[in-house]
């Protein structure tokens, strides 16, 4: 008898050390939310990974650029995945909604960055880890400090910026809950 799939996977991930990993999530054209709940699903369903939570969703000016209003979040994910197959499921999953490259900074139906993978640090040509902007952006400071009230804690999570430091961005930036 033959294994469906699901199950080999299962088999084949027990006993493999799991990270912890955030990625950010982000659209500001077509059916925003409605893009944001399925890149969630595709993550939910990488392989070697699950959702563990995720933050609310907020409402932010686009930075650095014109364009319409965005909608934000963050995930934590549990993952497998070595940092450079993750951002390539990430790539990946963007290109499957509908994602498109015209230019740097344009309007996006979709955009998943991924922030922080608990041990990694990278400065490579395709992936920097940690976001080197992370600490610079409203839309990721505020769902992450969200965020990381709902999960347990670990010593290798990232900190977020002061709730001084987050207010500041926040009233430069603009952002808002949905």
């Amino acid at each position: 008898m033959a294994l469906r799939p699901v199950m080999a996977a299962i088999r084949v991930t027990e006993g493999l050390p799991c990270f912890r990993a955030f990625v950010g999530l982000g659209a500001n054209l077509g059916p925003a939310r409605e893009n944001l709940q399925a890149a969630l699903a595709e993550l939910q369903s990488l392989p070697w990974t699950s959702l563990e939570s995720v933050s609310s969703f907020y409402v932010t000016k686009a930075v650095g650029t014109d364009g319409p209003d965005y909608l934000n979040a963050v995930a934590a994910l549990s993952t497998s995945l070595a940092p450079h197959e993750l951002l390539s499921a990430l790539l990946v999953t963007e290109l499957k909604l509908g994602r498109e490259r015209p230019r740097p900074l344009a309007p996006r139906t979709l955009d998943l960055d991924l922030l922080w993978m608990e041990g990694a640090k990278r400065d490579s040509k395709m992936l920097t880890l940690p976001h080197p902007r992370m600490t610079e952006r409203a839309f990721v400071q505020e769902p992450l400090a969200e965020l990381l009230g709902k999960l347990r804690p670990k010593s290798t999570d990232p900190q977020p910026l002061s709730p001084s430091a987050r207010a500041q961005l926040a009233a430069q930036q603009g952002i808002s809950l949905e």
